[in-house]
């Protein structure tokens, strides 16, 4: 943990290279090595075909990230983290907000329940 999805609309395809918002997004995730541990960081983009925003009358588009963690970090350790990436993401998507009606939104999801999970990646990053 963590994971992120980023979704967007498909009418945004070839808008935007995905793996360059991936890497930028990951970056900013892992500047906070402290508590974001680089083996456990799932990062997905997911085009939605199936949409409709607002009334439909225009060629509207959305962005919608969701960031999943684990529990136990602090309001202050989580709000940073979720500044530094809606900013992220603002920042990359700037040229197209400028040319075009999009909406981007972030929402941050904690478990507060125990987690399965067996992942032999962070062992990599031990050495």
């Amino acid at each position: 943990m963590p994971h992120l999805y980023i979704e967007y609309t498909s009418n945004l395809k070839g808008a935007f290279e995905v793996d360059a918002l991936l890497e930028q997004a990951n970056a900013s995730l892992l500047s906070h090595s402290d508590v974001i541990p680089i083996g456990g960081l799932r990062t997905r983009a997911i085009e939605i075909a199936d949409y409709r925003v607002a009334d439909g009358a225009e060629d509207d588009a959305f962005v919608h990230i969701t960031l999943k963690l684990g529990g136990g970090r602090s309001e202050a350790v989580k709000k940073e983290l979720c500044d530094d990436l809606f900013n992220t993401i603002t920042d990359y998507f700037e040229p197209i907000y400028q040319k075009r009606y999009l909406a981007l939104s972030m929402e941050l999801y904690e478990f507060t329940n125990p987690t399965y999970k067996k992942n032999n990646i962070h062992g990599r990053y031990k050495k």
